[in-house]
């Protein structure tokens, strides 16, 4: 199993350094993409509501914020009816960036995936979901030494 975790990791390292590259060329780092994406659906959100469809954490949203803010990519405001929130908008900059970026994210998706068939890839695909499913559902087993207690 371990073999299987090296594999993961060296794929995700190499995936990560392509899209990077991929992504830059468009004004973005990677993992903005994502944020971008989501936004992209639903403009408008606060940093909250992105942290929860994106599965991570509010600060990491706010942090990744201030970059995009910084990269003319998006601006924040004040919610109209409640002015404690702040909302998250995209600039005309990061919605000009939407099909460029799709187009990368494919051509990154048909590069990395050209020597499978379709079935390799549907099976990647169904086991990937089941392994993000079961790290993000449960917590790894406790290591040697620990007795979980």
């Amino acid at each position: 199993m371990t073999e299987v975790l090296r594999l993961l990791t060296r794929a995700q390292k190499l995936l990560r350094a392509a899209a990077d590259e991929a992504m830059s060329r468009h004004g973005v780092r990677v993992g903005q993409n994502l944020v971008l994406e989501v936004l992209w659906e639903t403009d408008g959100l606060t940093p909250g509501e992105l942290a929860a469809r994106l599965q991570v954490t509010t600060p990491t949203v706010v942090n990744t914020a201030t970059r995009m803010e910084a990269a003319g990519l998006l601006v924040r405001r004040r919610d109209p009816v409640d002015g404690r929130l702040v909302r998250l908008h995209l600039t005309p900059k990061a919605r000009a960036a939407q099909q460029p970026i799709a187009e990368a994210r494919r051509l990154l998706a048909e590069h990395a995936t050209a020597t499978l068939t379709d079935e390799e890839r549907r099976h990647l695909n169904s086991a990937l979901k089941k392994i993000i499913e079961r790290m993000t559902a449960s917590t790894p087993p406790p290591g040697p030494g620990e007795d979980g207690q």
